[in-house]
């Protein structure tokens, strides 16, 4: 008796998934975040070469500690400055595309 149920447990078919696509993400692209990354990335290198660079002018000491720790200082000021108009720019482009996504819902199924 047991084998018997337990026969038709592994031998029944399950129902397929219906298909059914969720809504679409309204987030920016994969394309997008990258490149907000490497401008992130970038602009704390500039930054840093920038703090290195005006320290170890203004220092005639050959004081190499203060121009690192201003060019380090440099490089995060730099980056969170371009880090956070960076995700304004992403938020707005989610933004613009949730507004595309809801006009089109609108437009295929109006509501009289």
């Amino acid at each position: 008796m047991a084998s018997d149920s337990l026969r038709l447990v592994t031998t029944a078919k399950p129902d397929s998934p219906p298909n059914v696509t969720g809504p679409e993400s309204a987030a920016p692209s994969v394309v997008a975040r990258v490149v907000a990354a490497v401008a992130i990335g970038l602009a704390g290198i500039c930054g840093g070469l920038v703090g290195y660079a005006v320290t170890d002018l203004q220092c005639s000491d050959g004081c190499t500690a203060l121009a690192g720790s201003l060019g380090l200082l440099g490089a995060v000021l730099a980056a969170l400055g371009v880090g956070i108009v960076a995700v304004l720019a992403l938020r707005a482009m989610a933004e613009w595309r949730t507004g595309q996504l809801q006009q089109a819902a609108r437009d295929q199924y109006p509501v009289n």
